[in-house]
Parts: C-alpha cells; structure tokens; sequence
C-alpha cells in the first residue's frame, strides 16, 4: 500500500497543528516521526488513520483518495502509548476483538491470536484481565490486537515511552523482529533521536506541524539540513556557537582558533554557527589533532555510567556527554577537548554549510 499527503494541513480553533505537508510512503518500508512533543507527531498519524480529517489536501492510497473515508474502512492498526485495552476482556479476548468484528470463522481467530500472543511473548497470559498484568504487558496486548489486524498500515505513537529502560530495550528489539517479517508500512513516532536510529529506516523530522527534512535515517544523523534538524537529532541538543571564518581558518567564540582543513576547509569567509554534538566533547586528549578550550562547570549530572557536564564556553551553554561518573561541583573550570573533523557550520540562515564526513556507523558515534 502507497500512502500519500499532498500540502496536508490541520488547524484547530485558529491553532495550526500541521501545515504543507507532503509525503509519500511505500509499501513494507520502516518510517520514523522524530520530533519533540506538539511537533505534530500524533496529528499527522491521526489523518493517516482517518480518525481526523485535514482542512487542506488530500490524503491518497494507492492513488485512490481516502481523505473522508473513516477509519474503519482503512486498513490500519494504531498503538499509543498509554496502555489500551478493553479492561473487562481477558488477553485473549482483546486481541480477538478486531478479529471478531471483522466475522472471521471463530478456528481462524484462535489460531491467530494464539500466535500475535506467541510473538509477543504473552502466550501464557491469555486467560488474564489487563488489571492483572504489568505495564509491559499490557503494551504487548495492545500490540499483540494490533498485529494481529494484519493491517496495511502499522502507526505505533510513541509505543514504549511509558516503560521503565530495560523493558523499552527489551521490546524495542522485538518490534524490530517483527517489522521485518511484515510487509505492512509501520510508522513509528518518537522523540528520542537513539531510538530513531536504532529503528533505521527513514525518518521525517518534524517541527511545529511542519516537515524540516526527510530521508534515511543515517542520512539525516550526517546531514542535517539545518541548525533545527541537527538540534532535534542529537541528544542532548547539538552545542551551537557562533563564529567566523577567516582564510580558512575558523574561530568560535572571540578565541578558540580552529584550524583549516577537513570540512572546513570549503568554506568562505564569513560568519557561521558552529555545532558538535555532546558526545564528542571530551575531558582528556583522544587525538593530536584535538583543539583545547575552557569551561566553567554549571551542573554535573549523573546518569548511570555517564555524566552529562553543563558548561559555560564563551557565553554558550554546551553539554558534554562523557563515560563515567565524573563529581565536579559548580564553578570549576575545567579543560574540554575537540576535534575539528566533528565541527558541523550552518550559515546565518541556519542552512547546513558543512558536515562532519561519515563514519562507519551512526551507532558507533552515539
């Protein structure tokens, strides 16, 4: 199934949800919405369901036009993140329901949902009300009614977000199974540039209901097209400093010299904002090529085996992502190390000017 949005558009008693967007998305393919919260995530899958209806364009399938068709007449299946499930059914009997309203034969409903459940990992919970089960498993419920659909288009809003980590991890990787047995087009909406990545595919950036940029997921990771788009796919946000470019070489802030080469070497005289990523600022030399600079320490937050360090550098406030607990109290000035070949420069219309060159795998650079 080919879905497509032509200059799709949602407004709300005078608030602008989602504005000119246009999409096409292929049959069997993988698509991430990343973007933070109210970007437009939960809108633009709620007109692909057609439990909305936009103001403006059309919404196609197949090139037939199903703006106006409800969503029961699509072939879809929708998760959410809270957990929904029908409280007074058994396992069982919720992940039979759409199986039951659709009148299939009551041996070809057993089979499937003995299998959605199987796959799933719920097997054994069958015959339990949803009160009686964990948040995870509840989550697999609602999955477990949704696959079992073998629906066209898979849309899962933020499935796992209300899951402590170990069990995201855990099922994150048995959705990533099961999308690749399929050959529904999932889409996937997320606020967690990791998670993007993890899922692969492509990925449409969204910002205030509007597209900023879609592609390939390990494309955007590179490239992003602009200064909003590297501070949506980078977590923490992408540090950005301002700066200038003077016969090739480049200086950030009034005095850390960067010099010429590498990336920036394309770049015309001028000024520029500059951007590296949290976690490739690092606390002890890694490369000879690393240029040195000073930080005032805001706030050091520990977060199991990293440290997020808030700094000060020349009037920006930066991140750095180091491994490790490092217990530095407020006010200490310490030495920070970058390497020039990890610099991204935007110019002042915030467009990318000049990127990083690619590594092996975006994984490896988280």
């Amino acid at each position: 199934m080919t879905l497509r949005l032509e200059n799709v558009g949602r407004e709300v008693n005078g608030v602008t949800y989602l504005a000119d967007i246009d999409l096409e998305l292929t049959p069997g393919s993988v698509y991430v919405l990343l973007g933070p919260t109210l970007s437009g995530k939960t809108s633009l899958m709620r007109i692909m369901a057609g439990l909305d209806r936009p103001n403006t364009g059309r919404v196609l399938v197949d090139g037939r036009d199903v703006t106006g068709t409800s969503v029961r007449k699509r072939g879809i299946a929708m998760v959410y993140q809270q957990f929904i499930n029908y409280p007074s059914f058994t396992v069982y009997d919720n992940i039979a329901s759409p199986l039951r309203r659709a009148g299939l034969p009551k041996a070809e409903v057993d089979e499937k949902v003995r299998g959605a459940a199987a796959t799933l990992r719920i097997d054994a919970l069958l015959d339990r009300l949803p009160g009686q089960l964990s948040g995870g498993q509840q989550q697999r419920t609602a999955l477990a009614r949704a696959l079992v659909k073998d629906a066209n288009l898979l849309l899962l809003d933020e499935p796992l977000v209300n899951l402590d980590y170990k069990l995201r991890e855990e099922l994150r990787e048995e959705l990533l199974e099961i999308f690749a047995t399929r050959h529904a087009t999932v889409i996937y909406a997320t606020t967690e540039p990791v998670e993007a990545l993890m899922i692969g595919g492509q990925t449409v950036v969204l910002h205030e209901g509007r597209v900023l940029q879609a592609g390939p997921t390990v494309e955007l990771y590179h490239m992003p097209a602009s200064v909003r788009v590297g501070q949506t796919f980078s977590d923490p946000p992408m540090n950005l400093i301002d700066g200038t470019v003077r016969n090739g070489e480049a200086i950030l802030g009034e005095n850390l010299r960067i010099p010429p080469g590498d990336q920036l070497a394309s770049l015309g005289d001028g000024p520029y904002r500059f951007g590296v990523r949290a976690n490739h600022l690092f606390l002890n030399r890694q490369s000879p090529a690393d240029v040195e600079f000073s930080a005032v320490v805001e706030l050091a937050e520990i977060s199991g085996s990293e440290t997020f360090l808030h700094v000060t550098f020349a009037g920006a406030a930066w991140v750095a992502q180091e491994e490790g607990v490092h217990g530095l109290a407020l006010g200490t000035q310490l030495p920070l190390y970058l390497n020039p070949r990890n610099l991204f420069a935007f110019g002042m219309d915030n467009r990318l000017a000049a990127a990083p060159a690619r590594r092996p795998s975006p994984m490896a650079a988280q």
